[in-house]
């Protein structure tokens, strides 16, 4: 399957809340294949449409740590029911590579959405779960990791990020 390229700050597509899924067929298949592929080779835990250029409500995610205990999740036009208790950890952003920063969210989320059927579904996650969870649907609202932090942390990365255009080596160099 294709890799698809990755969208990377400060791109508009990533600041824009997507549209909602409509059409389940075989080309929205056919992307949800393709990100899967291009979140595995990243690699990464989670993709969101936007973050490969296309405006939809839409992720994918596989939070296990190893290929034999693989468990996939698509989400399509997903909604946050619930998120009770808290967590902080690291978090990243492939849409931001190179950069991480300990960021609070929830420890428990119920997600509604739909599967690549358009069949309406719940899901609880915990833990690093419901942070990829959050994370992805920030994305569909247009919403980066970078928007959770602290003034100051922002402006640092940021910041950092305008340095590395200006110089033509932003994505490629890692922080």
């Amino acid at each position: 399957m294709p890799i698809l390229p990755l969208s990377f700050y400060p791109d508009p597509i990533l600041f824009t809340e997507a549209e909602p899924v409509t059409e389940f067929n075989q080309a929205l298949r056919q992307l949800i294949a393709n990100m899967f592929d291009t979140m595995y080779a990243a690699p990464g835990v989670g993709l969101a449409a936007p973050q490969v250029g296309v405006s939809k409500r839409l992720f994918v995610m596989d939070c296990s740590s190893r290929q034999h205990d693989a468990k996939p999740l698509v989400v399509a036009n997903p909604e946050i029911l619930f998120a009770t208790g808290e967590q902080n950890d690291s978090e990243g952003c492939l849409s931001v590579p190179g950069y991480s920063s300990m960021l609070r969210r929830p420890m428990t989320v119920v997600l509604r959405g739909q599967d690549l059927d358009g069949n309406e579904f719940e899901y609880d996650a915990t833990e690093v779960e419901a942070r990829c969870v959050l994370h992805e649907t920030d994305h569909c609202d247009g919403i980066l990791y970078l928007h959770q932090l602290s003034p100051v942390k922002r402006l640092e990365i940021v910041n950092s990020i305008k340095k590395k255009i200006k110089a033509q080596r932003w994505p490629h160099e890692r922080n």
